[in-house]
């Protein structure tokens, strides 16, 4: 009895072995899944954080002041990419995401150097990230080249002022981020079977004697999870509002759009994929194929600055790395629409290929 009992169980290991040989996609990403990720990961993932993006305001124009630039880049912590003419321009540079850090050089530079009772400059901060602010603190204490040797001033070179999360509580920065990642894990999934359901259940084959056309099913198919996007977007909001003290800095109606865009563009991704499977299990396998590298390379977890060139290039290329700036831009920076329009571009290509795709892939047959 045990060995018949055994010679079953053998013989549907067998088949489960032949079934996974014939299913390309599953027998391919047992292999391609682990080795692509552990190499992505493991060379993205960086706790040591280098390279933030800086603006410079130098109203002082010294010597000794571009020499403290020049310094503060050598360190490695930041790197100039952005120039500002006044410090309100420094602080709209801060808001719009375009840096992280801010090197504030006043007119009295010289003479707060000279002086050596006060911080002769100031470092303006993005603190919605704490890592970020705590790799910042790094060259607060840079010294200031002199002429002569003299005493090392008992004040730090950069006064420190974190702008929009002040006492650094981890869920100003989290929940933001929890919106996109929420809406990326829901809204891919529900689309990525929505195709390969109706193939499984038989109710394909209705459409091929009804006139709907490739387009007008897609869009059909995304229009009511468009609407449970928005639903999800409101409660994220109460919630991280209520319980959790986020501030809504910015305007309701641009969280709104901003929203509405980034569910759009989850959805057609979901359509996409569930143009590539075969099964709902290969769907379910595809989706959580790309839910993983979003999380983890979009800047929701780790600082995006401290990743590799190749590693941000690849995270462009995602949906989620674009939303979290925005989210987190009109959130916590009261950043507007227009100032994060550099993000709100690749949302709307990402939707218009992906759509185009998705398309282009289906076939109104059984087949």
């Amino acid at each position: 009895m045990k060995a018949e009992a055994l010679a079953r169980i053998a013989a549907i290991a067998r088949k489960e072995v032949r079934q996974l040989r014939r299913d390309r996609l599953t027998f391919g990403m047992i292999v391609a899944l682990p080795v692509m990720q552990l190499l992505l990961f493991g060379y993205a993932i960086n706790q040591d954080v280098r390279h933030l993006r800086a603006g410079v305001a130098d109203l002082a124009g010294t010597q000794r002041a571009r020499l403290l630039v020049q310094d503060a880049q050598a360190t490695q912590v930041v790197e100039v990419v952005e120039r500002a003419r006044s410090a309100p321009e420094l602080e709209a540079l801060l808001r719009s995401g375009a840096i992280s850090v801010g090197l504030l050089l006043p007119p009295d530079f010289e003479r707060r150097v000279e002086r050596g009772d006060r911080a002769p400059a100031q470092l303006l901060v993005d603190g919605s990230d704490p890592i970020v602010l705590g790799a910042a603190r790094g060259i607060t204490q840079l010294p200031v080249r002199t002429r002569a040797p003299a005493p090392r001033p008992a004040t730090d070179t950069f006064e420190v002022r974190a702008y929009y999360n002040p006492e650094r509580r981890s869920q100003v920065q989290i929940v933001p981020g929890l919106m996109g990642v929420i809406l990326t894990m829901t809204m891919v999934l529900f689309t990525a079977v929505a195709i390969v359901r109706e193939r499984e259940r038989g109710n394909l084959e209705l459409l091929i004697n009804t006139p709907v056309r490739t387009p007008e099913l897609m869009v059909g198919k995304i229009l009511p999870y468009m609407a449970i996007g928005m639903v999800q977007v409101t409660l994220i909001i109460l919630v991280g509002y209520f319980l959790f003290d986020v501030p809504i800095r910015g305007s309701l109606f641009d969280v709104y759009v901003a929203g509405f865009v980034f569910v759009t563009t989850s959805l057609t991704l979901g359509l996409f994929i569930s143009t590539v499977a075969a099964t709902q299990v290969q769907a379910f396998q595809l989706t959580f194929f790309t839910f993983l590298p979003q999380i983890l390379l979009s800047g929701f977890m780790f600082p995006f600055d401290g990743m590799p060139r190749a590693a941000q290039w690849i995270a462009e290329l995602f949906p989620l790395t674009h939303f979290v700036r925005i989210i987190r831009g009109i959130l916590l920076r009261g950043a507007a629409l227009a100032d994060v329009r550099a993000e709100i571009w690749p949302l709307l290509a990402f939707l218009c290929v992906a759509m185009t795709a998705s398309i282009a892939r289906f076939r109104k047959r059984l087949d």
